[in-house]
């Protein structure tokens, strides 16, 4: 999985009533775009996050 900074993180709720959480890509601290990477959540928090199956990239349109 590859993301660059701006980029939106969609991590799906892996349990009945779990709600999917959105995060956005801060920092890229793996080389070339790979995790791990340093996202801030809706909440304000800040985490670093090595994203699984559950997890999908949301590209950031480049203008």
């Amino acid at each position: 999985m590859q993301a660059s900074v701006g980029d939106t993180l969609l991590v799906h709720g892996r349990t009945v009533g779990q709600h999917d959480k959105v995060a956005e890509v801060v920092e890229v601290l793996g080389s070339e775009g790979n995790p791990p990477f340093r996202v801030r959540f809706e909440d304000g928090h800040e985490a670093l996050l090595s994203p699984g199956p559950d997890t999908v990239v949301r590209h950031h349109e480049k203008t």
